[in-house]
């Protein structure tokens, strides 16, 4: 890509114009909340957000996204004794049933059935701790920071867990699959979707009641259990921007259940009135130039890495600045997008996001026949001037 020099005039009018919104959500009553912007993964409010929780269904997100990636969706699963003997609430599969992997997703997603969970778990990992195992190595993947799974409906176990940061991590990653965003906003559908020998009918409605509460509400996933609580992550669009809002341990009784709904919405709205996605650091922008030594050209310009887009207050806006750190020069050979230094998106004390700047071209080491056409290019201008 060609990148030239643009004006930087522009650039220092935004970050000239990035601390936190002054108010929070007011209060959230469970147990571990957080709300993130889901394209930079950015966090807009905490509370108590890195303890390891029960999560209950809320587990399903990564079940779902797990067997979607799988590449399996239209195999046909032969349900278990194992998974038609798994506790309520569940489909009611029948042991040697048949269904179709996508399908089973809708059952998954839809209305919460332990069942199905298991099903898919036996088809796409050859057992429930086998998947189990996918279902953790996966939540390391994406970078959460205290998972474990040992269920894959998310029904209590001694070690499974995530913090409320964790499962925004997990459904920010699960929301950039089209499969996983159609089947968590279908309202209704009934399945097979297609012919299946050996299968039974069913028919699905979406329990999610925060589809049909928030504007632009996209899931994600409600769960309950007595050691969980009343768990709901959800996820909603406004003005461009995307949320994702959690919360493990709402309660557990009927304020609990209304609860995991009113603290996910709090914090919406919150995120939704205080925050706007500005573009902070452009990738077509020349950062500086560093002098290149016993190079064939002088000096090499830099470009950021990646372009970084940051959801920001009001009075985060009027305080961004941008930090470059590049060396006094460097040595040739410079190689095309070598890393030369970095750029950091600082707001008083805090770190932002970081990059990298990078070499816009390769500058070779210069010969010495090099060296003689430049000195002879110089003594010729010189004797133009005398002349």
């Amino acid at each position: 890509m060609k990148r030239g020099i643009k004006s930087t005039v522009a650039i220092a009018l935004l970050i000239t114009q990035c601390v936190y919104a002054s108010e929070g959500p007011g209060t959230i009553y469970s147990k571990g909340s957080v709300l993130i912007e889901k394209d930079s993964k950015r966090v807009l409010y905490e509370q108590n957000a890195h303890a390891p929780l029960a999560m209950a269904s809320t587990t399903k997100i990564m079940t779902c996204i797990v067997a979607i990636e799988s590449g399996k969706l239209d195999e046909i699963v032969t349900v278990s004794g194992k998974a038609a003997r798994a506790p309520k609430v569940k489909l009611n599969l029948a042991t040697g049933e048949k269904q179709r992997l996508g399908d089973l997703l809708y059952s998954l997603m839809l209305e919460s059935h332990n069942d199905t969970a298991v099903a898919i778990a036996e088809h796409v990992g050859g057992t429930v701790e086998g998947f189990c195992e996918m279902m953790t190595n996966k939540a390391r993947e994406i970078g959460t920071e205290a998972t474990c799974f040992e269920t894959p409906n998310g029904l209590d176990g001694d070690n499974h867990h995530a913090t409320a940061y964790d499962m925004a991590l997990i459904a920010a990653y699960a929301l950039e699959n089209p499969e996983f965003v159609k089947i968590i906003n279908t309202s209704e559908i009934s399945i097979p979707t297609e012919a299946v020998e050996g299968s039974k009918p069913h028919h699905l409605m979406n329990k999610n009641r925060f589809l049909s509460q928030y504007e632009g509400a996209e899931g994600v996933k409600t769960g309950f259990t007595s050691k969980a609580g009343h768990c709901f992550v959800g996820a909603a669009k406004q003005g461009g921007m995307e949320l994702v809002g959690v919360a493990l341990g709402a309660g557990w009784n009927a304020k609990g259940k209304s609860r995991k709904y009113t603290d996910v919405i709090k914090l919406m709205n919150y995120g939704f009135d205080n925050y706007k996605k500005y573009k902070v650091l452009d990738d077509e922008t020349i950062y500086g130039e560093v002098p290149v030594q016993k190079g064939k050209q002088e000096q090499v310009e830099v470009y950021a890495k990646e372009e970084i887009v940051l959801p920001l207050s009001a009075e985060e806006k009027a305080k961004v600045e941008i930090k470059k750190t590049l060396p006094s020069e460097l040595m040739a050979p410079v190689l095309e997008n070598q890393v030369v230094g970095k750029l950091e998106v600082v707001c008083g004390n805090t770190i932002l996001e970081k990059t990298d700047l990078l070499a816009n071209r390769s500058i070779a080491r210069a010969t010495l026949m090099d060296k003689i056409k430049k000195l002879f290019h110089i003594e010729e201008n010189n004797e133009g001037e005398i002349h």
